[in-house]
């Protein structure tokens, strides 16, 4: 990521979580973020209807600022939160007066320009007032793609479920991003499934691409990638465009499409393998071509956004899982990889905060340790819980952290999840990892972190059950032992919400980490 792209993030992010509570129809509170009120200023000044604004906004990036980027060869660039084409930013910058630069960079400007080229086109086709269902011609037409189909799935199958659904985006910290509201009325409309299941993968669509080829030797990888736009566009982008990959995993997770049956090679990478962008592994592959031993998977997302939902990990997960299993594939870093990482001159897909550990955890577990190899894999899923730095990535019904006047970073490699915390040694507020145990019971702590020079040698992790009485405590150092769980002690803990506070204790001019801890 750019230093560009991190800035905007982190605005997007600081603008948008300042929230005030309101009461609507005098009963339930309603929270509404900074980027809600951008939506309704937008949708003010247009007339287009602000919940359908915040769908089509919500199906191009999750609400996310991102940074154009080429991934598929034929398909636009997508920038900003509402994931506007160059032709959309040329349109938009004429209609609002803003310059391109200022589309691309302002959350209130790109939405607003959305907002603009979305009521010029009702304008042309005669749509207007409040029936969202009336402005599907509307939606068409925005979504730029080629084919009936990808029409079809970009209206009904993306904005009309996201409108029937409702949705909600949180920040790294937990904090409300934006919302939309859920539309029952919408669910009849929303697209269903129209083709048979996928030949290699039962949970998948089969919509086969005309773009592959023969393979020349046995299947060993699989690589990562990032469609750059939303899934519809990157669906027919696929099948009607000059490259390919295998699968689609959609932004929720709730839809996987597969193109190229796995014996096939499609074309996602456009490299020729080279060991030493790999950790010098597999080097008698040097100079084959990546397509020809590995299969690619497409998720729908950005590789400059900050972070991805739980849904479409666990999808890719349990279908990483498969491929591994079928093809005996070690699953392990070097062997699950990420475009970028094949591709580093002009690629960077997944990006610097697709969560690889957690992600490589969660293929291992649904494996169930069986088949593949590399690196041993965690407790079977259920046996242990994971508390991650980034509340978005927790299961808020067993796990969540409480944390304040911390910095989140990701400038270190190897974190688990989709960031970290970090804080200067001495006085301030501790980090809280809390987990839900239904019944008492002993449990090991792990913790991760990302280690460095700059760390402090006695990071002080405290154990507390339920009622807060503390069980023991362990002060380990950060400057070494990165990139893996370290135990950091077994304690005998309460039915209930019990604790693992990380302190600020230790020698000033260092830095303590909060990244993950797991308990099992």
């Amino acid at each position: 990521m750019s230093r560009l792209a991190g800035s905007l993030l982190i605005a997007l992010a600081t603008s948008a979580c300042a929230t005030d509570v309101v009461v609507e129809d005098g009963a339930n509170p309603v929270v509404v973020t900074e980027l809600d009120r951008t939506y309704q200023a937008a949708a003010d000044e247009t007339g287009v209807p602000v919940d359908l604004l915040k769908a089509v906004g919500y199906a191009q990036t999750r609400w996310q600022q991102v940074i154009g980027e080429a991934e598929l060869d034929g398909a636009p660039t997508h920038t900003g939160v509402m994931g506007l084409t160059p032709d959309h930013l040329t349109r938009g910058a004429a209609l609002t007066g803003y310059g391109a630069d200022d589309l691309a960079a302002s959350a209130e400007a790109n939405i607003l320009a959305a907002a603009k080229l979305l009521a010029a086109e009702a304008a042309a086709q005669g749509v207007s007032g409040g029936d969202l269902a009336a402005w599907e011609p509307v939606l068409a037409a925005w979504a730029g793609i080629a084919d009936d189909e990808g029409r079809r799935q970009f209206v009904r199958g993306d904005v009309f479920r996201i409108l029937a659904e409702g949705a909600e985006e949180h920040a790294e910290g937990g904090e409300l991003v934006a919302s939309l509201r859920p539309h029952p009325e919408m669910a009849a409309l929303v697209a269903r499934p129209l083709f048979a299941a996928g030949p290699d993968y039962a949970p998948a669509l089969w919509r086969p691409s005309p773009n592959f080829s023969s393979r020349s030797t046995g299947i060993t990888h699989v690589v990562i990638h990032t469609c750059e736009g939303a899934y519809a566009g990157c669906v027919s982008t696929l099948i009607n465009g000059s490259v390919s990959a295998h699968y689609v995993v959609n932004e929720s997770g709730s839809q996987i499409t597969q193109l190229v049956r796995e014996a096939s090679k499609a074309w996602h990478v456009g490299a020729t393998y080279e060991c030493s962008r790999n950790g010098n592994t597999d080097c008698a592959k040097n100079g084959v071509g990546v397509n020809n031993f590995a299969v690619g998977i497409e998720h729908a997302g950005f590789g400059s956004q900050a972070s991805w939902s739980s849904g479409l990990l666990t999808a890719s997960a349990k279908l990483t899982c498969d491929i591994t299993r079928d093809h005996n594939i070690p699953r392990d870093r070097f062997h699950i990889v990420g475009h970028g990482q094949l591709q580093p001159y002009n690629r960077t897909d997944p990006g610097p905060n697709w969560p690889w550990a957690a992600y490589l955890d969660s293929v291992r577990s649904y494996c169930g340790d069986t088949g593949g190899g590399g690196t041993p894999p965690p407790p079977a899923p259920g046996a242990a819980i994971v508390v991650d730095s980034n509340n978005a990535n927790n299961d808020a019904a067993k796990a969540r952290i409480d944390i304040a006047g911390w910095t989140s970073s990701s400038s270190t490699p190897g974190y688990y999840g989709s960031g970290y915390w970090y804080a200067d040694t001495g006085t301030g507020s501790a980090a809280t990892f809390n987990f839900y145990l239904p019944a008492a019971g002993t449990r090991t702590i792990e913790a991760w972190w990302t280690a460095g020079t700059n760390r402090t040698a006695s990071a002080t992790f405290v154990a507390q059950n339920a009622s807060g009485a503390e069980l023991g405590r362990r002060a380990v150092s950060q400057q070494s032992n990165g990139q893996q769980w370290v135990a950091v002690g077994t304690y005998a803990f309460s039915a209930g919400w019990n604790k693992v506070v990380l302190t600020r204790a230790g020698a000033a001019g260092k830095v303590v980490i909060a990244d993950a801890i797991r308990v099992r």
